[in-house]
């Protein structure tokens, strides 16, 4: 494995000599396929219920209407992913999306990557994207080998030669129902935004296959997309597990495109979040079955599903899908109660980030105390 680079201390990434690349088979996901210490009836019904196939739960938020709507999110995202079955390419989970459009044989040419850089990131808006930053191809964070869905065994995770870079979009989740987690109707923020995703990343891939590029794109598969997330500037890693950025807190999806399109680098920014998350804990108080550390970060690997060799915040996967199993819909609790997860247009909360970055964060931390209660879903259906 190469030694830790140079920019990992600017991104806040602690890698040691025991770093491994991770190894896909062992996501949580998908060792509830193949694994029976994690797949149970409860799993299977989970998995069932995104199928409309089991009973949905009674309650707020567990109605067949908040089912239907969270399932409906998907519908794109399942499209996509449905492509590659018969060949066990889960596309955009267990397998990169497939070119839907060849590689033009004139090439644009590029003198200016910094420029280029640029166009691209207005493309991505254009497209849709929320946030779009790009970083260097960082080969440790790709998967050691992919899974092939048919018998989920180890595939090679294999991308065309030459990339060099790694777009990064972030798309911003709907802060309303963000706010009624846990609940299946909170799942539709979750799926609206891989159905979006899985447009974006596309078209864009196709955009610069049609410069004359290679351009893979890429939602949950091939590689971790956090630390590309990080490296290209957009936020920074939590103790909940997820990326805080400037713009929406921790309340985006991420996807990725790998390609040799020349493009120049955007650099992390650390701002304190990592200060401010050593002093906070509201996500691991809320989590309803432990799965979030409270103490400082750790070498990470004693968890089958984690990374080995990094030094970060980790949780308990096995803990967490089990309350989603139980649920039959994802969870997001450690989200809604963020400090973060705020709507930074406005100027009160722009002014709590400045506070929350800075040595008065835990003014911050005493500000934010009745902030982060779950919102009914039934009041997310009656509103105008």
């Amino acid at each position: 494995m190469p030694p830790q680079r140079t920019n990992d201390a600017t991104a806040g990434i602690d890698v040691t000599e025991d770093f491994e690349r991770f190894t896909q088979r062992n996501d949580i996901f998908t060792r509830a396929f193949w694994d029976d210490t994690v797949r149970t009836n409860q799993t299977d019904a989970f998995f069932a219920s995104y199928r409309m196939e089991a009973t949905p739960r009674r309650g707020d938020g567990f109605t067949q209407r908040d089912f239907a709507l969270r399932n409906a999110s998907w519908l794109i995202s399942d499209l996509i992913s449905d492509r590659g079955n018969d060949t066990g390419k889960r596309e955009g989970f267990q397998a990169a999306i497939a070119n839907d459009t060849p590689v033009a044989p004139m090439q644009q040419d590029v003198d200016d990557p910094d420029k280029m850089a640029q166009e691209i990131k207005r493309i991505a808006k254009f497209f849709g994207a929320d946030l779009c930053g790009i970083t260097d191809m960082d080969e440790r964070w790709l998967y050691a080998s992919r899974v092939d869905t048919r018998d989920m065994s180890e595939a090679p995770n294999e991308l065309p030669q030459g990339m060099t870079n790694v777009i990064v979009m972030g798309h911003q989740m709907e802060k309303d129902l963000v706010a009624t987690y846990p609940s299946a109707l909170a799942g539709a923020a979750t799926g609206r935004e891989y159905s979006h995703e899985a447009a974006v990343v596309m078209q864009l891939a196709a955009y610069i296959r049609n410069l004359g590029y290679e351009a893979t794109a890429s939602m949950n598969d091939t590689g971790l997309v956090i630390p590309y997330a990080i490296k290209a500037g957009l936020g920074e890693y939590a103790r909940n597990q997820l990326v805080i950025t400037p713009e929406f807190g921790p309340r985006l999806r991420f996807s990725k495109i790998f390609t040799n399109l020349p493009l120049s680098h955007d650099t992390p920014r650390m701002r304190g979040v990592r200060a401010f998350c050593d002093i906070c804990t509201k996500c691991a108080d809320a989590c309803p079955v432990k799965a979030l550390p409270f103490g400082p970060p750790e070498v990470s690997g004693t968890n089958q599903s984690a990374i080995k060799g990094v030094r970060k915040w980790t949780s308990d996967a096995e803990k967490c899908f089990g309350f989603w199993a139980k649920m039959s819909s994802d969870c997001a609790i450690c989200m809604r109660v963020c400090p973060f997860n705020r709507d930074f247009s406005n100027w009160p909360h722009r002014l709590w980030l400045k506070l929350a970055l800075s040595p008065a964060r835990r003014l911050a931390l005493w500000l934010d105390r009745k902030r982060g209660r779950r919102r009914k879903p039934s009041e997310w259906w009656a509103k105008p």
